[in-house]
C-alpha cells in the first residue's frame, strides 16, 4: 500500500478508536454532546451497555485497520485494509440512515474515499 493510503487508513483508524473511547468511557457525558439531538438526553444513560457494546465493535473495525497495516505482503494488506474498510462504510452508511445523518460524513465517507485511493493507487 502506498504511504497516502496508509495515512488515510490511519485516519479511519484513529477515528475507531476515538469511537471506542466515545462509546464505552464517555457515552453519558461526551457521547450526549456528541450525539445532542439524535435521542432524548435522558436516554443516554438507558443505552449505555448498548453504546458500549458499539464502542467494542468499533474497536474491533479499527483492530483490522491496525492489522492491515502491519502485514507485510502489499496484496494481502490491500486486501484486509478492502475487508474492514467495506465494514466501515456499511456501518456509516447505516448509521447514517438510522441515527444521523452527521454519520455518514464523518464516518462513512472517509472510508469510501479511502476505498477510493486505495483502488486507483
Amino acid at each position: 500500500m502506498s504511504i497516502i493510503v496508509k495515512i488515510l487508513v490511519s485516519i479511519v483508524l484513529i477515528e475507531h478508536l476515538f469511537f471506542l473511547w466515545m462509546e464505552m468511557f464517555t457515552w453519558t457525558t461526551f457521547g450526549k454532546r456528541a450525539f445532542r439531538g439524535a435521542m432524548p438526553p435522558e436516554m443516554f444513560e438507558a443505552t449505555k451497555g448498548m453504546a458500549a457494546n458499539q464502542g467494542l465493535y468499533n474497536g474491533f473495525l479499527a483492530a483490522g485497520l491496525a492489522w492491515s497495516l502491519l502485514i507485510g505482503d502489499g496484496p494481502w494488506a490491500q486486501n484486509v485494509a478492502v475487508f474492514f474498510l467495506g465494514c466501515v462504510l456499511v456501518a456509516g452508511l447505516y448509521g447514517g440512515y438510522s441515527i444521523s445523518k452527521k454519520i455518514i460524513w464523518i464516518q462513512a465517507l472517509p472510508a469510501a474515499i479511502t476505498l477510493v485511493v486505495l483502488h486507483l493507487l
